[in-house]
């Protein structure tokens, strides 16, 4: 076996390589990493690494594992660099909530074209591509199936970050013989022992909600979060499970792990040593959001006005889904259920109540 991995030096990508270490896979894997040479290459594959180790490992990753390559000029790499490749998890993309106009690009035609190369000139038995269980567009009700038939032909998608990944899907689909198993994991926040450490990303929303005591969800529905370290182990799994039963799965908490906001609402509370909001807590049409910003002002400081409505928008849309998706399959193939947000969040809050909340925020805008 030898696995491609790609996006190690992102948040879900660096702990699938962690993941590759702690089953003694990582000397099986080589890695896209975008820089000049090896050893750059590298330095930033070790330093990520890093923020996922709870205590020292030794991990070791050589030069030669490296693959120096932007996802953009895939044509440029010699094909010998993907000689033997057997399995591939696909999770570099542009995963940001902007419209940043790279997004197609990136996440579609960089990614056919990898797909198109690595299976021509490698032994490829199988291909994971890591999508996003939001990718399945609005409208639907919860839980969200396991299914090919939502979100393709949804338009407008909240974001373009979502449709640029269901297309890149779709198009993988069409490849012939393409070995592809698609996997599209719910919303990740923060990691089950390290919290926020690694990455900020998204809980931020929670940090805002708790400060302006609204948003737009009642406390009663259920939010599907996973830690992304359930989740990359979830997904190095489905890589390497001989056979599987199908081809597209949701990594996700499902009904039985995901919390309701009330029950978040209590955890977060009781690890920041303050009263829960749920009895003052009030819940905000879409189209009443613009208020909430002068509120944010008053609670969190001056901010860039435009910035914090754009932010409250698209996660207001996202969480007034409510959303919680369907993960029996992923169960079936006899994969541990995720750790609920609740269980975690304390050492959330822990690792970032230093971090101003724009910066914050800022991780998810690029």
């Amino acid at each position: 076996m030898k696995i491609l991995i790609t996006g190690a030096t992102g948040f879900i990508g660096g702990a699938i390589a962690y993941e590759l270490g702690v089953r003694g896979l990582l000397s099986s894997a080589i890695f896209l990493v975008r820089a000049p040479n090896r050893v750059e290459g590298l330095e930033r594959l070790v330093s990520n690494l890093q923020k996922f180790q709870k205590k020292p490992l030794t991990m070791q990753v050589h030069q030669d594992q490296i693959v120096c390559a932007d996802m953009s000029s895939i044509d440029a790499v010699p094909m010998s660099a993907w000689a033997g490749v057997t399995h591939v998890i696909h999770c570099a993309a542009l995963a940001t909530f902007s419209n940043n106009p790279k997004i197609w690009a990136m996440n579609v035609d960089s990614t056919v074209a990898l797909a198109k190369a690595v299976s021509m000139h490698g032994s490829l038995e199988r291909w994971l591509q890591v999508g996003t269980a939001m990718s399945c567009g609005p409208g639907l009700a919860s839980p969200v199936p396991e299914s090919w038939a939502h979100g393709s032909d949804v338009k407008p998608h909240l974001v373009p970050y979502t449709q640029s990944k269901i297309a890149a899907e779709m198009a993988l689909k069409e490849l012939p013989h393409f070995p592809l198993v698609v996997a599209r994991p719910s919303i990740v926040v923060g990691h089950s022992q390290l919290g926020c450490a690694p990455s900020p990303s998204i809980f931020w929303v929670f940090r805002m909600a708790v400060a302006l005591e609204r948003f737009t969800c009642a406390t009663a529905e259920r939010i599907d979060i996973i830690p992304v370290d359930w989740c990359a182990s979830a997904l190095v799994a489905l890589c390497v499970k001989p056979t599987l039963r199908h081809d597209l799965y949701h990594v996700s908490a499902g009904m039985s792990r995901a919390n309701r906001f009330s029950e978040i609402d209590a955890a977060y509370a009781k690890a920041s040593g303050a009263e829960p909001i749920s009895n003052r807590y009030q819940q905000v049409a879409l189209e009443d959001l613009r208020s909430l910003v002068p509120l944010f002002e008053a609670k969190l400081g001056k901010v860039n006005r435009i910035l914090i409505l754009r932010a409250l928008t698209l996660y207001g849309a996202f969480a007034k889904l409510n959303y919680v998706f369907d993960n029996q399959r992923l169960l079936d193939e006899g994969i541990q259920a995720s750790p609920t947000f609740a269980s975690y969040i304390d050492v959330c809050v822990r690792t970032s109540e230093s971090i101003p909340m724009l910066e914050q925020m800022a991780y998810d805008f690029k």
